[in-house]
């Protein structure tokens, strides 16, 4: 029999998905927060795969280390030092113009995702903190929204797939499974990881978009690409009842604004101060030892310790606050902070 060479026809021609699944894609708008490694990749999938919304957002600009493993990007867009969000709508338009994109330039707080959400049908974790990801965890539970969480460093990386009412919560998942607060910064990345974990995002993405709901993995996914070691790890036990986020009687903390991370600028420094949500004793030896390895200067006392990375110098205390010197500007204090403590 043969088949239209239509612009979806491949698309189509896989059973699972159909023309009936594609017109289910068509109508459908995801929100990916967070347009880097994981974004850029996510985005370009679900362009070309013929999705009709796409939100994209994003505080930062494009960087010239960015481009080793961050796809739609360009020498030129770092050297303008072009917002990322825009940077990929621009090249996602000339790759589906019929695709719907929508590009903030912003930090990806609670009031803002809150004013996207209800009219999306999946959220997709492209950020590099979990600052966000824990407020998108909420979100995805208080609006019943599938959220793919979706997390790498060096060569290792991680994927959950949150159906809400179904699967635990990020919160359930990391009470069992923690994770060192490591960072690209310090251990670097390799793109091959990136893909691998885009690869499980996307094919969840394409699942559920399509109305494909049965076939959602359930298991959490973490692999090793340089060790060569593969894990899938039932989840259904790590559900917890009396969980804040996704329990029997939920109170969403993360949409607090009182839980909040907080960040000031000091009248007169030239300094932000970042007090995060949970405070309490911070790794700091562990952490030390990790920004050393990567090389960059660190001193310090009992109290405190002093870290100097791309000319700013960054000093936290051991309840988890910190004064970022050499800047004002409280988005570019956030992004120092998560690139050094995860």
């Amino acid at each position: 029999m043969a088949y239209p060479a239509g612009r979806y026809s491949r698309q189509e021609l896989f059973k699972p998905i159909g023309p009936a699944g594609q017109k289910e894609i068509r109508k459908k708008h995801a929100i990916i927060v967070g347009v880097g490694a994981l974004g850029t990749h996510t985005s370009e999938l679900l362009a070309r795969a013929g999705v009709g919304k796409l939100t994209l957002i994003d505080r930062d600009y494009v960087e010239m280390s960015n481009l080793q493993r961050q796809h739609l990007f360009i020498e030129e867009d770092a050297r303008k030092k072009w917002p990322k969000a825009e940077a990929a709508k621009e090249k996602l338009q000339l790759i589906n113009k019929d695709v719907q994109i929508s590009a903030i330039v912003a930090q990806a707080d609670a009031s803002l995702l809150e004013n996207v959400v209800e009219s999306a049908d999946l959220l997709i974790d492209g950020t590099d903190n979990f600052e966000t990801r824990f407020l998108m965890n909420d979100l995805a539970q208080k609006y019943r929204l599938p959220y793919l969480f979706g997390s790498c460093l060096g060569s290792f990386g991680m994927a959950f797939s949150i159906i809400p009412g179904v699967t635990p919560c990020l919160q359930c998942l990391l009470k069992k499974i923690p994770l060192q607060g490591q960072t690209c910064d310090t251990v670097g990345i390799i793109a091959p990881t990136v893909q691998m974990v885009t690869a499980h995002q996307g094919a969840e993405a394409l699942k559920i978009l399509s109305g494909n709901m049965n076939a959602v993995r359930k298991t959490y996914v973490s692999f090793d690409l340089w060790e060569n070691e593969y894990l899938s790890l039932k989840t259904d036990a790590l559900k917890e009842s009396s969980c804040r986020s996704c329990g029997e009687r939920p109170v969403y903390p993360f949409l607090d604004p009182e839980l909040e991370m907080k960040v000031a600028v000091l009248c007169g420094r030239d300094t932000v101060q970042i007090r995060p949500a949970e405070q309490g004793d911070f790794p700091l030896e562990q952490i030390v030892r990790q920004w050393r390895s990567a090389g960059y200067e660190v001193g310090g006392n009992p109290f405190l310790v002093s870290v100097r990375k791309d000319g700013t110098r960054a000093v936290f205390f051991r309840d988890g606050r910190a004064l970022i010197h050499g800047t004002s500007d409280p988005d570019t204090a956030r992004k120092i902070y998560h690139s050094l403590v995860g």
